[in-house]
Parts: structure tokens; sequence; C-alpha cells
């Protein structure tokens, strides 16, 4: 009897104390969220405080190019070609003027925007970027492009409905962790406000490196590259479509992905690079 009765009391005193612990634990947690925000924004304050080398002059700052170096190398105006962006003499002042080899030989793309010159020292900040992983690279290429944007009001005024970044194969991009025009593209979509969609086009296989190969060798090697997936041939048709990539050359990687975009119905394909390969 004495027994019954001690498991009839015993039962209430367990169940209060799950209740005093659930107490304890909520006031506990009401004084250390707070703390657990705050806390969160240490890294990004501790990075604020931290110095960055230029990559140029290596000069100490806060910034991945200092002032300096971005007047001296990274904001140079050029008249260009308004398709392919070759640079034209400075007395052809017409924005709308297109150079002789875009007049002799018909593109796929409608246009070009260029930010600068693939040249010395701009190539090593390129490299840095594709081969180096210096990401801290691609907001400041981004930046250049919408400036260059914002100086050509044909483009201003006909900005691309959405823009993708030219693909890399799958072994290239297995290589490498990213895909540097897709880091470009990134903040230049949020800068010029027009919606990105990096899956817009697809490179079936990997190419060789256009570089070291001939004009007509290019051409082959990128025959039948890109493919469109069906998913998106929805957001293609009719539409304007801007490409993002790091460098221009002859722009036959451009022309192949602009010709593969107009087969599935784009109306218009606009280039943003961030450098142009002088011609030779």
């Amino acid at each position: 009897m004495y027994g019954a009765q001690a498991k009839i009391t015993n039962p209430r005193a367990d169940m209060s104390a799950p209740s005093n612990r659930f107490n304890l634990i909520y006031f506990i947690s009401l004084i250390l969220a707070p703390l657990f925000r705050w806390s969160q924004k240490i890294p990004a304050l501790l990075l604020t405080g931290i110095p960055s080398c230029c990559a140029l002059c290596g000069h100490v700052g806060r910034h991945a190019i200092c002032s300096a170096c971005d007047q001296a190398y990274l904001s140079h105006e050029r008249t260009r070609c308004q398709q392919c962006a070759n640079p034209l003499l400075a007395i052809a002042n017409d924005a709308a003027l297109t150079c002789g080899d875009c007049l002799k030989q018909r593109r796929a793309f409608d246009a070009s925007i260029v930010a600068i010159d693939y040249a010395a020292p701009v190539d090593q900040l390129v490299l840095s970027l594709k081969f180096g992983s210096q990401l801290a690279l691609a907001p400041i290429f981004a930046r250049k492009l919408r400036d260059a944007v914002l100086r050509n009001p044909i483009i201003t005024n006909n900005l691309p409905d959405i823009v993708t970044a030219v693909p890399l194969g799958p072994g290239r991009l297995t290589e490498r962790g990213f895909n540097q025009a897709l880091e470009i593209a990134k903040p230049l979509s949020r800068l010029l406000n027009i919606p990105l969609q990096p899956t817009l086009i697809k490179r079936q296989h990997d190419t060789l490196q256009q570089a070291k190969l001939s004009p007509q060798e290019r051409r082959q090697n990128l025959r039948k590259a890109f493919i469109v997936p069906p998913q998106a041939l929805t957001q293609i048709h009719g539409r304007h479509i801007g490409i993002v990539d790091d460098v221009m050359t002859t722009g036959e990687t451009l022309n192949e992905l602009a010709r593969t975009l107009k087969r599935c119905g784009a109306a218009r394909v606009t280039n943003f690079v961030f450098a142009r390969t002088l011609p030779k």
C-alpha cells in the first residue's frame, strides 16, 4: 500500500522536472540568441580591418586594385567598333560606326561592349582571375564593364533581357573549380539589373584552347560545341541575350554562341567582355 502511494505521487514530481529544465533552457536561449547573431558579424568586421595588396603594384590598401593603378591602367576610354569592339581611329567619334572586318564578314552577334584592351599589365589581372583563383578581381571587372555600358548610349538604351556566361566544358570546370566568366556575370547582372541565367547554354565537350589555333582551326574546334537545354528554349525565343566573358580575341567563341542562340530563336545577342585583344 505504501509503495502504491509512492507510484501515484512520484510521477507528478517527475513531470515538473522536464518543465523546469525546459524553462531554464528557454531562458538561456533568450540571452544567447543576440550574442550568437552578433558573433556571425565578427568575420566580416575582422576582414574590413585586414589590409589588401594591389594586384598590379603590390601597394598595401583596402582594395584589390589601388586607385593609382585603376586610374593609370583601367580607366582608358576608346572609340570602338559597335559590333566587335576593336579600336577605331580617334577621329571616328560616331559610336555607331562599324569596322571594316565586320562590314566584310557578317557576325552572328549584334554588338559588343569591352571595358579595356587586353595588354600589359591588364593581361596579368585576367590571368590572375582565371588561373590564380583571384576571385576578388571579378567584381572589379564587372564594375568596369558597367562603366563601359553607361558610356555607350546605344547599349544603355537597349540592354539585354537576360545575361548568361560563356560556359566551360565539364573537364575544365572540374579542373579550375569555377567559371571566371560566370564570376564576372554575377555582379554585372546586379549592377545592370538584368536577370542572370547561368544554364541558358551548355558546352557539350571540352575544346582545345583557341589561342593555339589558326582561324580555320578555331572555327572547326567550336563546331557543335554548344547546345541549348530544352528547358531554356522558352527563355531564349524572341529575347535579347547578353553573353559575358573575360577576354575576346578573334570572337569565334562568342560568334558560335550567338549562332547557337539565334538558331534557337534569340532576337539579338550582345557581348559583355572585360578585355579585348588588340588586332595584329
